[in-house]
């Protein structure tokens, strides 16, 4: 039986405007991965962070993830995984350490 070794991979979140902002290092995942499944590993291992700070209120990460892919499918954010726009969740991935993942925060402009 063949055996699947998880990579590490870095999420970098841009803003509407290109402004580089944060990054996301994700360990262990496998190398083939939709994106929802990608989308909801980033937001349980953010969540899983937050939640191990002291004094932080616990939160559960499958609403949180929930509420990630909503953002997605309304258009809140769209990915690009090595210079190419994915736009579709089930869509499965070929990942590689040296992919280049940027999550892009759409703005809503005033008044619009």
């Amino acid at each position: 039986m063949l055996r699947r070794v998880g990579i590490t991979v870095q999420i970098i979140d841009v803003s509407g405007t290109g402004r580089v902002g944060a990054t996301t290092v994700l360990e262990g995942i496998p190398s083939e991965i939709t994106l929802r499944d990608l989308i909801r590993t980033r937001v349980r291992e953010e969540v899983a962070r937050s939640n191990a700070a002291p004094e932080q209120r616990r939160v559960d990460w499958e609403p949180q993830a929930d509420r990630a892919i909503e953002a997605f499918e309304c258009n809140g954010f769209f990915v690009l995984v090595d210079d190419r726009q994915v736009t579709e969740l089930d869509e499965e991935l070929a990942l590689t350490a040296n992919s280049d993942i940027r999550f892009v925060r759409l703005v809503q402009l005033a008044g619009g």
